[in-house]
């Protein structure tokens, strides 16, 4: 396991910030840790990464404890912040060094010109970071969270102040790294959570309310399957209303939404029915249901 936490709470004198938190996150796995604000997201991974104590439990980063072995925590992590803290008077290429130096990497120019390349800084790598947009600011701030070639990385919204195109660039760049490292991430955008992660943890109240994947925390939490059906002739809908335990609404001339009360998985009903009175199916499709409606189901 890259990431294991065990009972993890963190209490501000009577308020619980987190509380008796459980999960583990494997190697190569892309995981949305989500929640409303104030859930404790922000919190857990502060403690995870080592800047801020844990009131109990355990958590344990490639086998070393956070508690007892913060060096070696810190050494296999890279952290961008919620609010990425740079020094705005460094040149990009100099604050990159200066990372680098830290962690005493090796050829270390090398390295700094693969993670400008990488997150989109070459255009810019020659200004001071304090006139940077707030998304090239977020660039560097991924840039230095991977420059030590970490085994997990912990984001935490990492694709804040980012316009459309970019956005795109820096979730390839995500899906990219998670193909051979850990990557935990926060975020707020749906959007993001359907295109880059395997599997979902969802705190509420400083709990675990949800922890899955993407697509069997959809099914669990929707109570009702939408298919959209197109037939060739307005004259179908007696012939859907035939089927037992659905609702049929009419959304165009010659195509219905049906909605199944059971979770039935109707596609195979609706085939036969058509093909048994001697109708043309010209399109059929299942509507998902949207993961903003199920997180708000499970954090409200």
């Amino acid at each position: 396991m890259s990431i294991i936490v065990q009972g993890l709470s963190k209490v501000y004198n009577l308020q619980r910030a987190v509380d008796a938190i459980t999960f583990t996150i494997n190697k190569g796995e892309i995981v949305g840790f989500l929640g409303p604000n104030g859930a404790g997201k922000s919190t857990t991974m502060k403690i995870l990464t080592g800047y801020l104590p844990a009131t109990s439990g355990n958590a344990i980063i490639n086998g070393y404890d956070v508690n007892k072995q913060l060096d070696r925590v810190r050494s296999a992590i890279g952290y961008l912040p919620e609010h990425n803290p740079l020094y705005i008077e460094m040149y990009v290429r100099e604050y990159l060094e200066f990372v680098g130096r830290v962690h005493k990497i090796k050829n270390l120019a090398k390295r700094i010109d693969e993670m400008i390349q990488l997150t989109g800084l070459t255009v810019e790598c020659k200004k001071k970071i304090g006139q940077l947009s707030k998304g090239y600011r977020q660039r560097v701030g991924l840039a230095q969270a991977m420059l030590h070639d970490p085994s997990i990385l912990i984001l935490d919204e990492p694709t804040t102040g980012l316009d459309p195109n970019q956005l795109v660039e820096i979730r390839q760049v995500i899906k990219n790294i998670g193909r051979e490292k850990t990557v935990m991430l926060s975020t707020h955008i749906m959007q993001e959570v359907e295109a880059i992660c395997d599997r979902i943890i969802i705190i509420n109240k400083g709990k675990i309310v949800a922890d899955d994947t993407t697509q069997v925390i959809k099914n669990d939490a929707i109570k009702q399957r939408v298919f959209i059906v197109e037939v060739n002739t307005s004259q179908a809908e007696a012939i859907l209303q035939s089927i037992p335990h659905v609702s049929i609404k009419k959304v165009a001339e010659s195509k219905w939404m049906i909605i199944s009360q059971d979770q039935r998985d109707l596609r195979p009903i609706i085939f036969n029915l058509i093909v048994k009175n001697n109708l043309t199916l010209l399109s059929m499709s299942e509507q998902e249901g949207k993961l903003e409606d199920i997180f708000k189901t499970l954090t409200q």
